[in-house]
């Protein structure tokens, strides 16, 4: 018994001392939260639990490098970055030393699979080369704007349109991720799910199940230790068994699409009709030859990353112009001239303005608020923060956005001039004027590098193809104007709350509206 506890004892002090050893390697640095021998910084870790985000922003503000190692028991050891040199080391020029690795592929496998957003090497290369072609071919993009044009002309305004003549309240966060689901289901699958369609009391069981699933893996993802999700799905009991159940029902949805598109394309072989009609982005996969599983996991992976990122952008874009009623007729202007009139998805590339309004409100209230890699092995950092192999590494774009040493004094506010090159005399900005360029590493809310995202440009054209059909037509009027909403950091960040408003149709013609404002802004 003696010679047990002895043995114990002795396990303890050599446990203290590697620690120890760790610890104060690991902050040579000199930066971080306060941290103690065995349990590194968990007290300070709990005691922010509720407001990771601005602690981490504070943290790393304060600190020389704006760097941080975050050492608690029970957890990875995590570096965090908001330095840009340190983010292109990461994304560009050490790239093979940080891909996404096992913790973070094995919190998304079950749903999906070795889709190109959680693959890394060579599969992740391959993959990364087909899709890019499939992306930049013109007929998946005629197919966006046709579904953008028609889901927005058929359901989108009308329910605006019903919500102003009634009086009622909109909570514009849900209205805007019902409407870009049916978008993306419609561009990827195909096929149309009809969740903005009013005769459709609630959801359906395939958004549902998405739904589901994205908020199990999130809190995966934010699980204190990963053992414990991990062993309730060995068990397959709580949130685990429910998570297997909703990813049943999206796996066996999208493979009975690829059957049945598999058997319509043998008919029309059959019948020697072309059968090159469709150019949804399963439809093109099964022209290329892909087999069923590579499909069903590239196109539940483009679902996953695009039904809620531009939902996302767009809520906390109409709630910063409520705040800011002079950017609003900024870019109400900038719609109506650009466009003459028309708000034709295809018109979207000219509106300066409003691409920068786009850009800011994504620099505060990015889409994803961090994003991982871990070390395949050890490494510096440009700042001189050292790397230990299996390393989580984190830059956090969140925290970039309110740097001072990114983004100047003024970082916390909501500015378009940051992003536009006006002449300096104030005049009306010439139709060359254009956002000014600024580096990927500094505003990695798209990544950069290699793992740029290829839906970057897709996704502009949406967010601006809604704004202008939105703005033209409504003002939106926060039911509490006084309410800062919290930004909730899940898979996909979003308003605690929703964005509830009312709405009310703007009574004067766009652009008679915009010049008058923009006569009285210059008196």
């Amino acid at each position: 018994m003696i010679c047990l506890y002895t043995l114990w004892l002795a396990a303890c002090c050599l446990l203290l001392l590697l620690y120890s050893v760790r610890f104060r390697s690991g902050f040579s640095h000199g930066s971080g939260p306060r941290s103690y021998p065995m349990i590194g910084c968990l007290i300070a870790f709990y005691q922010n639990r509720w407001r990771l985000l601005d602690w981490y922003t504070e943290l790393l503000a304060a600190s020389p490098t704006q760097t941080i190692v975050v050492d608690r028991l029970g957890a990875r050891r995590t570096v965090v970055t908001a330095n840009p040199a340190n983010v292109e080391h990461i994304l560009k020029s050490n790239f093979g030393n940080y891909p996404k690795g096992k913790p973070f592929t094995d919190i998304l496998g079950d749903l999906l699979g070795t889709g190109i957003f959680n693959v890394d090497g060579e599969l992740w290369y391959a993959q990364r080369k087909l899709v890019s072609h499939e992306f930049s071919a013109r007929a998946l993009r005629d197919l966006e704007f046709a579904v953008l044009e028609d889901e927005a002309r058929e359901r989108l305004v009308p329910a605006l349109s019903l919500a102003a003549a009634r009086g009622g309240v909109v909570d514009m966060q849900d209205l805007l991720r019902r409407f870009s689901f049916d978008v993306i289901c419609r561009v990827s699958l195909g096929v149309d799910p009809g969740c903005l369609d009013p005769a459709l009391p609630e959801a359906p069981r395939l958004a549902a199940a998405f739904d589901a699933a994205a908020g199990i893996i999130a809190r995966r993802g934010a699980a204190p230790v990963a053992a414990v999700w991990k062993a309730k799905r060995a068990l397959d009991v709580g949130s685990e068994r429910r998570l297997r159940e909703e990813i049943r029902v999206i796996h066996e949805a999208v493979m009975d699409l690829i059957h049945i598109r598999k058997k319509e394309r043998g008919l029309q072989q059959l019948q020697e009709v072309n059968a090159g009609g469709r150019s949804d982005l399963l439809s093109r996969m099964i022209e290329c030859g892909y087999p069923d599983e590579a499909i069903r996991d590239m196109v539940i992976s483009f679902i996953m990353a695009g039904r809620d990122t531009t939902s996302s952008a767009l809520t906390w874009f109409f709630w910063l112009l409520t705040r800011h009623r002079d950017v609003e007729r900024e870019v109400l202007w900038d719609i109506t001239t650009a466009t003459g009139g028309s708000h034709a998805a295809g018109g979207q590339g000219k509106m300066r303005v409003l691409h920068a309004a786009l850009c800011e409100t994504m620099r505060l209230y990015p889409p994803v608020a961090w994003d991982s890699k871990h070390a395949a092995a050890g490494d510096v950092l440009p700042d001189g923060t050292r790397v230990e192999r299996g390393d989580r590494v984190t830059y956090f774009q969140y925290g970039m956005g309110r740097m001072e040493s990114i983004w100047g004094a003024d970082a916390a506010e909501f500015s378009l001039q940051r992003w536009l090159s006006l002449p300096e005399d104030n005049v009306t900005p010439p139709p060359a004027a254009v956002a000014a360029g600024v580096s990927p590493f500094k505003y990695p809310v798209f990544q950069a590098g290699p793992r740029t995202c290829l839906g970057k440009e897709m996704a502009f054209v949406q967010m601006k193809f809604v704004a202008s059909t939105v703005l033209r037509r409504f003002e939106l009027v926060p039911v509490d104007e006084g309410r800062v909403p919290v930004f909730v950091p899940l898979m996909t960040a979003h308003m605690a709350g929703g964005l509830n408003v009312t709405v009310r149709s703007r009574r004067e013609p766009p652009i008679a509206a915009a010049a008058a404002a923009s006569s009285g802004n210059s008196n």
